[in-house]
Order: C-alpha cells, then structure tokens, then sequence
C-alpha cells in the first residue's frame, strides 16, 4: 500500500488559462447572440475556464484518481474530460451535477492506493484508493452553498483493463479547491415572488459556467422549489405539473428565449402566464442572460403571455449623512435635505446614535443616546421601543421599524406606522444574543448577527406575513458564515449580499453572499460605521474623524469629510 499527498500529476496536464470558452471554442465572446449559438446558450461574457487534460499512458491508480478529482475544473460536455477516466459502465451512470465539495486546495488532498503505481498489472486486477481533502463547503444538487468545515474522505475502486488503470466505482459529484471554484462555477439567482406577488426576492444557486447556463437556470426554475429556508416567504408562478418539454432554451438572434412547456400549461389564466414569463424573463436577466423575451409555446403554439409589473428597489440618491447641521442625501458636495424628515432630525436635542431612512424617504428610525428608538417624518417624534439594550433598528418597506434588545434576540418586533408593536415568532430561539439585523428591500427576509452556543453567526431568515402584510413570524435560521469577533454594522449591498464592518480589533469590510462564501477587504483606517447602497461598490464606510470613504477601483476614496453621522437607508 502507497500513501502521498498530492504531487505534480503524473497522468494529467493541467493548462491554466487557456482560452476555453464553457462549452465550445469559436462562439462569441462579445455582442449580441449569433446564428449558430448553442441551444440555451448565455449571449454574455464566458470567462476563461481551466482545462484539464485526460488520462496519460501508463498512468497508475493513484494517479487515475488524482487525474479525475481534477478534471471537475472542466464541466464542458458534461464533464467529458473527467468521464474518460472511468470504465465505460461508470462513465455512462457517473452523476457530476449531485453535488460539489469544495475544499481548501488540490495540494493538501492525500491519495492512498492498496497498488503502488508502478506495479505491473494484468487486465481484471483492481486497486482500492482512499482521498482525505479538507473541506470547507459543498454545493448540493439544486446548486445551494454551504459552509462545511472538516476532514473528508472518498472512497475509488480501480481496475485494470486493456492495459489501461480506470475508475470503475466513484461517488457522485465533484471536488473542486476554493480557490478556482469561483472560476468554475457562478452564482446566479433565481426569482421568486413575494407573498404579495409584486416584488421578486433572490434565491442563490451554484452552476457550471457554461453557455448553455440558461437552459440549467430555466430547469432548475421551472422544476425546481426555493431554498427550504427562503420557502416560507415565497412563491413560484409556476403551477406545480408545468415542466419544459425539452432539455433546451435556445436563444435566438433577437435575443429571444424559447421555452417549450408541457401540456400541463395549456389552459393557464392571462395573470399566472404573465407572472411565470415576468419571473423566468428577470431570472435570465439577473444571471447575466441578455434576452429581451421570452416565449413560451406548447407543442409548437405560442402561448400568449404578457408580463407583470414588480416593484424595484429605488435608485440611490445619494449618501445619507449628518453634517454641521445638515441632515440629507449627499449629491456632489451639496446635501440635500429630506422633506419632512431632515427638519425633525435636526431638531433632537440628545445625541444620535443611528437613523435609518424608509425606502420612500418619509419618515426614518432613529436610536438615540437614551437607548430608545423613535419614528421620525411628518407626524412628528414618536418613542416606538424604550425597551433596554435596544440595537440600531432597520426599517422595513411596508413602513414597519423591526427592534430587538441586544440580550434577548426572541424579543424581536416590528413596530408599524402606527406605533402598535407585533411580536415576531420564532426568532433565533437558540441565540443568545443579537448585534445586528437588516430587513432587506424586498422584505422578505431579515439578516442577523447572532451568538449561538458561544458562536457568533451571521444568519439570515425568511420573513412570514399574515394576510394584511403584518409580519408574524421568522422561518428558520440558515447560518452563512461564522465570524471571529463582534461586528459594527450590518447592511445589504444589494439583493443578494450583506456587508459587514467588523469590531476595531480587527476592522475589515466582509462582503458575504447570501447563498455563497465572502471575501473580505481591510476597512479605511479608524472606520466606525458602514452603510449598504444597491450594489458592493456603492459601500460607505464612515471614519472616526468624520470621513466617508467610498470603493474607487481597488482603493477606498474619501468622499466628504466632517461628517458626524453616516445614515442607512431601509433594505440597504
């Protein structure tokens, strides 16, 4: 028996960066779609993508298995590259798409074969080989991300056969390292509506990058269901039985997206075929599709479907900023004042701790230096929470200020226009802290910092309403990552991501995906605050000497200086 850890491949080459468009060299790279382009082909941008080579002459088992752990980096052809390393029986029923484990990196795997692999064989001789990798996450089958920490193991069955060692027993799916994951695989977000049908929330999934993305988002769209912890605070247009016909969404020159559907769509009402056309069409959309249509037809007829209007997050006016009595949106080096609100804000007589603006920009939330949280716009000021240990408190876009005290997370509410507090069922109940929390724009889910058996993690939850709109309840916790320290600020840049600022010890910028794993970024110097926009580059970081700080390529840039305040706005 011979153990090593992973050495320079004895049986594949790997090229890195080699021009490899996803599915096939000679489409294009730029421009709209093409005549000739694939079935379900993405009309966008491919990235370059690693190649791996097959297997060599002679290649022994260890090396056989090395070979395919690392051809996972080339999915095109449905991983083609990696099935030439299997029997014939094996490559036919191999299943790659069950899943990825993702681990730290191809160098630190460790390869363990009952034949060394210079030993001569004879057709019909086998060999057992046994990988450890450390993992660090996995993919599932519907592309759902999760961290997973911790040593793994897979098991390989090796056998001779026409002069030639091949896999004939492998479990499904692939392992990929961390760090060219991301180069192999994308996120991309299916669209899902709202419990009031007119907003669409992000479900984030993991797929091949390959020009036939398309085909797999509409698949796992139409076929598939939300995330189990987003389900409760969503729906789908489509009626469960509607399935596509075929395993194709070609895309035309005029960038129009034909989806053949079963019969099960013969006989659907106006209303649900406009909502399923609007929801697939802003799916394609956001995954970086570019179609102007999309048509469904059933055997060859056209249905006739429209399309339904959705509400958008506004677009941002501007930093919100407290500055040598002046409360506003920051447009150039003018602050605009905030009708309404502004007048109010600088008319409090106590230090302000933190404001955050409805999405309407009518009135806002704001802690104070007493601890208590207040609403603030047309009507006046009004005490909305003078519970103790309050945290700074996020407002939602159905004019409901979500409050917390900071040592009991199961005390979440959410206070309405009214001033009438409803308490929140199911919050964190196995948390015993909170630090932070953030309704996102579409208000549908609720992001948190919390401590859970000693650890702190952030995690995020759908967001339950009754009837009338009235939230009553959380869906469960799905953790996204776990942090060393305590966090400063807690926002969403954007749908699908969270920044965090983390506590003075160590001040960083953590860009984490919902669905996904973060990056990090050291924060300007002396930062004390963070404030989310509708995408990563539109963070704001605030600095003890009143600076805010804005990304500029590679670098943060000081905007404004002097500023006493840095604002959020509600889902931001």
């Amino acid at each position: 028996m011979i153990s090593r850890t992973r050495r320079a491949l004895r049986g594949v080459a790997v090229a890195t960066a080699v021009l490899l468009l996803s599915a096939c060299s000679g489409l294009p790279t730029t421009g709209d779609v093409q005549p000739g382009l694939a079935l379900g082909a993405s009309p966008e941008d491919q990235d370059f993508l690693p190649l791996a080579s097959g297997p060599a002459e002679g290649a022994g088992p260890a090396a056989i298995v090395e070979g395919f752990m690392e051809a996972a980096i080339t999915p095109a052809d449905n991983w083609d590259t990696a099935r030439k390393f299997l029997t014939p029986d094996l490559a036919s029923t191999w299943r790659p798409n069950t899943g990825v484990s993702i681990d730290i990196s191809g160098a630190t795997r460790s390869f363990t074969a009952s034949v060394d692999d210079d030993v001569d064989a004879r057709d019909g001789d086998s060999a057992e080989v046994r990988v450890r990798f450390d993992q660090v996450a996995s993919v599932d089958a519907t592309g759902a991300y999760s961290e997973a920490f911790g040593a793994s193991n897979s098991a390989f069955v090796v056998v001779f056969d026409d002069g030639q060692w091949r896999i004939a027993e492998a479990p499904d799916g692939v392992v990929i390292d961390e760090s060219r994951f991301s180069r192999v695989y994308d996120d991309y977000a299916l669209q899902y509506y709202d419990q009031t049908w007119e907003r669409l929330v992000p479900d984030v999934r993991w797929f091949p990058r390959r020009a036939t993305v398309a085909t797999t988002i509409a698949q796992s769209l139409i076929g598939g269901a939300p995330s189990p912890w987003l389900d409760p605070a969503v729906q789908s247009a489509f009626p469960q039985g509607v399935q596509l016909a075929r395993d194709a969404v070609p895309i035309d020159p005029d960038q129009v997206a034909d989806v053949a559907l079963n019969r099960a769509a013969l006989g659907l009402d106006a209303t649900t075929l406009a909502r399923m056309r609007t929801q697939l069409q802003e799916t394609l959309n956001a995954a970086g599709v570019q179609v102007d249509q999309v048509r469904f037809s059933v055997d060859g007829r056209t249905l006739d479907a429209g399309v339904v209007r959705v509400t958008e997050d506004p677009a941002d006016a501007g930093s919100l900023v407290l500055k040598d009595g002046e409360f506003g949106a920051l447009v150039g080096s003018e602050i605009t004042p905030i009708p309404g609100v502004s007048e109010e804000i600088l008319g409090v007589t106590q230090p302000i701790s933190a404001i955050d603006v409805a999405i309407d920009g009518s009135h806002a939330a704001v802690l104070l230096a007493d601890g208590h949280v207040y609403v603030t716009g047309e009507d006046g000021f009004n005490e909305l929470d003078a519970r103790a240990s309050l945290i700074r408190p996020s407002m939602d876009p159905y004019d409901y200020t979500w409050s917390v005290p900071s040592n009991a997370p199961s005390a979440l509410q959410a206070i309405g226009s009214d001033v009438s507090p409803h308490s929140i069922a199911g919050a964190w109940p196995d948390a015993s802290s909170v630090s932070a929390v953030r309704v996102s724009a579409d208000g549908a889910r609720i992001a948190a910092v919390v401590v859970i058996g000693g650890e702190r993690w952030v995690v995020v939850s759908a967001i339950v309403r009754d009837e009338a709109g009235v939230p009553t309840e959380l869906g469960p916790a799905e953790p996204l990552t776990q942090l060393d320290g305590g966090v400063s600020g807690l926002v969403w840049l954007g749908a699908d991501r969270l920044g965090l600022l983390t506590d003075p010890d160590d001040r960083m910028v953590l860009t984490q995906i919902v669905g996904g794993p973060g990056a990090s970024e050291v924060a300007p110097t002396g930062a004390v605050s963070i404030a989310g926009s509708r995408a990563p580059a539109g963070v704001r970081v605030l600095s003890a000497d009143g600076g805010v700080f804005a990304r500029s390529g590679s670098a943060w840039s000081e905007s404004i200086d002097g500023v006493t305040l840095l604002a959020t706005r509600a889902g931001h």
